[in-house]
């Protein structure tokens, strides 16, 4: 459909199954958009123009494209913004002309996505500048809307930040409960090591767990909830021995002090648990 991919994602697979449910396929009376269907002629061509009323990081505009596409691809499309851009409100960021129909059937999906993965965008783009510390690196999290997590992961990194893991696959995290059940920090971190696990990120919320977890094996130390000296004294008890990451408690107002502790990530779940949309809005015109 289109050239835009991520490693995970099937683009194709997600344009059909959003329309899907929009249109009601499956369902009795579905699988049609009766409103465009009983307005608009089905020969009627529209262009269209998709703005932003906010100041916002563009993330989404080939996924909203591929809506369009999906249902008329013959559509001229003309991207203004690149992925990852700045742009000031007002700024027109795409440019469409099609069969009427098909864009308005589409216009939703498209909006939606484009809304949701740049509020993401901005929201964290936000965070880095607040940061201000080239020296630290902003981390998401994998508190996602289900199914929604290869997007939202991408929205994140048009803003600046970087991914932490993409899901309960790629790496080891040892938290509160795991440690619950084992025993003891160094115990969780003995049996991941054990079971040939090569990165294993453990979460601490004392000082007193960072020296058994790190004799264990963890290749990553989670400092939980400290408060800015409680955390200074971790990074110096750690000595660059492994990274460590700041977690818990983290925003606008707190993520400079936290990241200038000496850490090399701070994590903030929400960046995609609580970025709210941007507003983009897309009007046209019968041609």
């Amino acid at each position: 459909m289109t050239q835009f991919s991520l490693p995970g994602f099937d683009l194709d697979r997600f344009v059909r199954d959003t329309l899907a449910e929009d249109l009601g396929e499956g369902l009795s009376g579905g699988g049609r958009d009766v409103t465009s269907e009983s307005v608009i002629p089905a020969h009627a061509r529209f262009a269209g123009v998709m703005d932003t009323r906010d100041p916002i990081v563009v993330a989404g505009l080939p996924v909203a494209a591929a809506f369009f596409r999906a249902l008329d691809p013959g559509i001229g499309i003309e991207i203004l913004a690149e992925e990852g851009a700045h742009v000031p409100a007002g700024t027109d960021i795409m440019r469409l002309s099609g069969n009427a129909r098909a864009m308005l059937t589409a216009e939703r999906s498209a909006l939606n996505t484009v809304q949701h993965l740049s509020g993401i965008a901005t929201m964290t783009r936000a965070y880095v500048d607040a940061m201000a510390n080239p020296g630290c690196t902003l981390l998401d999290t994998r508190k996602t809307l289900p199914g929604l997590r290869v997007l939202e992961k991408y929205a994140t990194r048009q803003g600046g930040a970087a991914n932490h893991r993409m899901g309960l696959w790629d790496a080891a995290m040892i938290k509160d409960n795991h440690v619950l059940v084992a025993g003891s920090v160094d115990e969780a971190v003995r049996r991941a090591v054990a079971a040939g696990v090569t990165e294993i990120i453990c979460e601490v919320d004392r000082l007193d767990q960072i020296e058994p977890a790190l004799a264990a094996g963890a290749t990553r130390l989670l400092l939980d909830n400290m408060d800015p000296p409680t955390l200074r004294e971790a990074v110096a008890i750690v000595a660059g021995r492994v990274p460590t990451e700041a977690s818990g408690g983290i925003d606008l107002s707190t993520i400079a002090a936290k990241a200038a502790t000496g850490v090399d990530y701070v994590s903030v779940g929400r960046l995609t648990q609580s970025a709210p949309a941007a507003d983009i809005g897309l009007d046209f015109t019968p041609l």
